[in-house]
């Protein structure tokens, strides 16, 4: 059965709800990705943290990110995700300040924590409410557009921190880059809302529309009886040890970037931002394009196994090359950076493909909970291995290994299947 989803429909939603979800994405990656910042402009020095505690210090928030990502899905699913949202931004908006007035390693180590433990739920909660409101022809489009918040944050974030430390230091860094959470917060809960039929924006008719055509979806999915049984499935366990290892080369990278390219370059804090933009700003055109093909297509292993690959091989040509041709290495792992990003939104696009809503959005929390597990240990044993070998050579290595890793079970797993070709251009078509 197909059924076509009036083209006016489509411009409002994207207009009113990818906003709000990449703004709140884009804050919680703020308050997790500056601390690499932080960590190469005195952080360590200034509290006597030793170079194997630095990288616990900075890994603890995935620590924290990693337990609470199940509850946090089956509660937006059931529940809602406008409270939960609007207490983890007040929550996170906090602690992110409290970094910057932290004066010992004890009182840093439970901030990380528990900034970890608040921003937990955002990325599993958005991930489901998107589901709630684009149908399959969209799905990779619209996670793309949330996870251009990791990318373009760092961008900017990269050349605004550098020059926020020199101007302020890390602890003004950290203060002046918490407060935006708080303010988003309020923003956040005038204007949110969960599904279509809370939507005072949609005629009756478009609700109706948009419901059916996610029902058409759930209709044709085989059914699974519960939560034990989904996080049993292979296809689950498979994508989630792909997300585990992609994420230790990614975080591993996001979190130690800046001190890895002020060593082997030389070059000032300032000039680190620069540079330390670059892949970020690959990440956005490699993004928006790859979902365009994932979504035109139905293509998601295709797209993730290519950009994962070129990841991968980049990463492996950056490390061969070394710091003696600084530059040529430099340009590899920024399209390694920018390759690495690029899969997010056909990877999370297949999940509600291959799960009915009954379980979808626990093994989705499920999946992203082992990339938060992925992201500890990259951020944890990529900044102890800068430390022991008092360089990136080792690290390299491990995050290069591990991208190679998830590169071949992706090979190994099996996607969803693709639809049928639109039956008209100027329609969305579901099956």
């Amino acid at each position: 059965m197909s059924q076509l989803l009036p083209q006016n429909l489509a411009p409002v939603r994207w207009r009113k709800l990818i906003p709000l979800a990449f703004i709140t994405y884009s804050l919680a990656y703020l308050d997790r990705a500056n601390y690499g910042f932080g960590a190469a402009s005195g952080l360590a020095h200034d509290l006597n943290i030793t170079p194997g505690m630095s990288s616990l210090l900075g890994a603890l928030f995935f620590l924290g990110y990693f337990f609470f990502q199940v509850p946090g899905g089956i509660y937006t699913e059931r529940r809602s995700a406008k409270k939960l949202i609007f207490w983890s931004l007040v929550l996170w908006g906090i602690l992110a300040t409290a970094t910057g007035m932290a004066h010992s390693v004890a009182a840093l180590a439970v901030i990380r924590f528990l900034l970890g433990v608040a921003e937990s739920v955002v990325m599993p909660a958005m991930l489901v409410f998107l589901s709630h409101w684009f149908t399959k022809r969209e799905r990779s489009k619209a996670n793309t557009f949330l996870f251009l918040g990791n990318p373009i944050t760092v961008l900017w974030m990269s050349i605004v921190s550098g020059y926020l430390v020199n101007s302020f230091g890390w602890r003004g860094m950290f203060i002046i880059e918490g407060v935006p959470a708080i303010v988003w917060a309020v923003i956040w809960w005038a204007i949110f809302v969960d599904r279509p039929k809370d939507a005072k924006w949609l005629t009756d008719q478009e609700k109706q529309d948009l419901e059916a055509a996610l029902a058409a979806e759930q209709a044709e999915m085989k059914p699974v009886k519960n939560y034990a049984e989904a996080f049993r499935s292979k296809k689950v366990l498979a994508l989630s040890f792909i997300h585990f290892f992609w994420n230790i080369g990614m975080y591993g990278f996001i979190m130690w970037l800046p001190s890895i390219l002020k060593t082997a370059s030389g070059l000032g804090i300032v000039a680190t931002g620069w540079l330390s933009a670059a892949p970020y700003l690959l990440a956005v055109p490699l993004m928006l394009t790859a979902s365009y093909f994932s979504d035109k297509f139905q293509q998601r292993k295709r797209v993730v196994l290519l950009f994962l690959g070129l990841g991968a091989v980049c990463f492996c040509g950056s490390f061969t090359l070394g710091a003696d041709h600084f530059w040529l290495s430099y340009v590899l792992l920024v399209i390694a950076g920018g390759a690495m990003y690029t899969p997010y939104g056909p990877f999370f696009a297949a999940i509600p493909e291959l799960l009915p809503r009954n379980v979808m959005a626990g093994a989705m929390a499920f999946i992203v909970s082992f990339g938060a597990l992925g992201s500890f240990v990259g951020a944890w044993i990529v900044g102890y291995l800068n430390g022991v070998f008092q360089g990136p050579q080792a690290s390299y290595v491990f995050m290069g290994g591990s991208l190679v890793l998830a590169v071949a079970l992706t090979a190994l797993t099996r996607f969803s299947n693709p639809l049928p070709p639109a039956n008209t251009p100027k329609a969305v078509a579901y099956s």
